[in-house]
């Protein structure tokens, strides 16, 4: 059940005559009272056919009047509105249980509390199966205004004790960190034009998925504004940023004039202070040179960055206090490497991974503040991702991906944990797109690697490694669809230089296994990732050392450059022979 206060009106008999009315589709039918205040007596329009709108609207608005007529300055905020709905799968309620809830309401609201003679005037309309309209006019009998503040919350708790107790569907409590729903204005208007989303819906979109292509506010706001999105910023004298609105092209007030939306009514998390905190949390590098010189691609570093993210969840999913703001900047920078991955991503997948990224992002904002510098490095991947020129290879993709699968688990175990309701269910709807979006990409890794299987005696040798480093799970691994695959990616390891049995234990260690839905398919996308690269070579290493550091080695002779060869290695063995 939903119950949406609206802003406060000044037109009682306008708001009744559109509540008696055919409505914009002629879907009032019946309209008549269910509740009221002093309910003998008053007149019904909808039952009554002496009854008329203007005398009604007079009955309610008489305080409001007599105020008025005592003080100099008058109330013209008076007309109270909220619609109340149940859900399209609810049973139909009776005009004696709708009244029933439009009083709990009323009372919950502070329109008019339990046992107060001198409360606000009010009654409820019922004009369709499934709503009712409560109308109230906010001046009390002895002429004072009713206490409101924050009542939106107090009734949406109060609709979640009335869907227990006339067993309707139970909707999840709110913690005032969501987005507000689009108004019938807002979804009437973009129906209208052919739009799929309303005005604010587009903006949120178009918003999030600017946000990895920018390094600071004013960055974010030029690339919007080169992208067709309609900024209208708030400077100070200094010419310092303040503020920002967002307006979709062709969304018209009647003037003709071009509609804004602040970026807090867009999302409560797109607040200018919030993006600058995100945007400018990347701690500049001390030697970029470095990692760009590492045998590597950004979608190899995205993953390597994942792993600090599942380090710092899987610490406190128990729902201990401690690294609670860290873990919220985490979880708020997975939905942008989401989001840049979708972005770059190949167009088979991109339609799952932008489904992933919208539903993730209700789980990006809770009451948790963010401390937003602790997840640097996985914005930085976020960033590279999006300005690189280098696609993905399957094996880099997959990995990626699975990796993503890891950690939206992780962020739905963490929400749950802390009884964040509708952060967990926004987690476990992106975790569905990005299983889908993972097994498409495993589809071709698995056909290539089980094209060139290893022969069986490897094959059995290998089997004794999964034995051995991972007893618990060896039984699902080996009887796994995907154990060939998992074989020759274990085989292409340890030509490289890498011991499956170590390789296999490192898996396991940075996921469970037990929820795996196919353990084996996890283990190669975590194995193709940690041993792409050679084994480092100890003798070469030591080697390259001595050369740049000039070092001299026992015995007194100078190094020349190219170290010993031993008589016992193999080079000198085949030498001889």
């Amino acid at each position: 059940m939903i119950a949406a206060i609206k802003p406060a009106g000044s037109n009682t008999r306008g708001l009744l005559a559109y509540l008696y009315g055919p409505g914009r589709q002629d879907e009032h039918l019946d309209p008549h009272i269910v509740a009221g205040f002093a309910m003998l007596g008053m007149p019904d329009p909808g039952r009554d056919e002496s009854a008329t709108l203007t005398e009604l609207a007079r009955n309610l608005d008489e305080p409001v009047r007599l105020r008025n007529s005592e003080f100099g300055r008058k109330v013209t905020d008076h007309v109270w509105h909220c619609p109340v709905r149940a859900a399209p799968e609810d049973r139909h309620l009776s005009d004696a249980e709708w009244g029933e809830i439009a009083q709990r309401i009323v009372e919950t609201a502070g329109i008019a509390p339990p046992g107060d003679d001198l409360a606000c005037r009010w009654i409820a309309v019922r004009h369709a199966d499934d709503h009712i309209h409560i109308l109230a006019t906010t001046v009390r009998e002895d002429g004072r205004r009713p206490k409101l503040h924050n009542s939106g919350t107090h009734v949406g708790d109060e609709c979640r004790e009335i869907e227990k107790r006339y067993g309707l569907r139970q909707l999840k409590k709110g913690d005032g960190t969501g987005s507000r729903r689009p108004a019938q204005s807002e979804m009437h208007k973009a129906e209208r034009l052919g739009w799929d989303r309303t005005s604010r819906e587009w903006l949120e979109d178009r918003v999030r998925a600017a946000i990895p292509h920018a390094t600071s506010a004013e960055e974010l706001l030029a690339y919007l504004e080169a992208d067709g999105v309609a900024i209208k910023s708030r400077r100070g004298p200094s010419g310092d940023l303040l503020g920002y609105a967002a307006g979709h092209p062709g969304d018209l007030n009647g003037k003709g004039e071009q509609v804004f939306h602040p970026g807090g009514k867009i999302a409560p998390d797109l607040t200018l202070p919030k993006l600058r905190a995100r945007l400018e949390a990347v701690v500049p590098e001390e030697h970029p040179t470095a990692r760009r010189d590492k045998p590597t691609t950004p979608w190899h570093q995205a993953t390597d960055a994942l792993g600090t993210l599942h380090a710092q969840l899987a610490d406190t999913t128990d729902g201990t206090e401690g690294g609670d703001e860290r873990s919220q900047a985490h979880i708020a920078a997975l939905g942008e490497l989401i989001e840049a991955t979708a972005q770059q991503a190949p167009a088979n997948m991109r339609p799952e991974l932008d489904a992933a990224a919208r539903v993730f992002a209700r789980a990006q904002r809770s009451q948790i503040r963010a401390e937003d510098r602790a997840a640097s490095a996985v914005r930085l991947a976020a960033r590279d991702i999006i300005h690189t020129a280098i696609g993905p290879d399957g094996s880099a993709l997959a990995a990626l991906t699975a990796a993503l699968v890891w950690s939206a688990i992780l962020a739905q175990r963490w929400h749950e944990a802390r009884q964040h309701a509708h952060q967990a269910d926004a987690s476990r709807q992106a975790l569905q797109h990005l299983q889908v979006a993972a097994d498409r990409t495993m589809t071709p890794v698995l056909a290539e690697l089980e094209h060139r299987q290893p022969k069986e005696q490897a094959r059995l040798t290998l089997t004794g490694d999964v034995h051995a480093a991972i007893p618990d799970h060896a039984a699902r691994v080996l009887t796994d669809p995907s154990w060939p695959a998992l074989a020759t990616a274990l085989a292409d390891a340890e030509g490289r230089g890498h011991q499956p049995h170590q390789l296999l234990k490192e898996a396991a260690a940075q996921r469970e296994l037990d929820t795996a839905r196919q353990p084996a398919r996890v283990l190669i996308t975590r194995i193709q990732h940690t041993g792409r690269n050679p084994a480092p070579n100890r003798r070469a290493e030591a080697a390259r050392r001595r050369t740049i550091t000039g070092a001299w080695p026992k015995g007194g002779v100078a190094y020349t450059g190219r170290p010993p060869v031993p008589s016992s290695t193999p080079e000198r063995n085949r030498s001889r022979r």
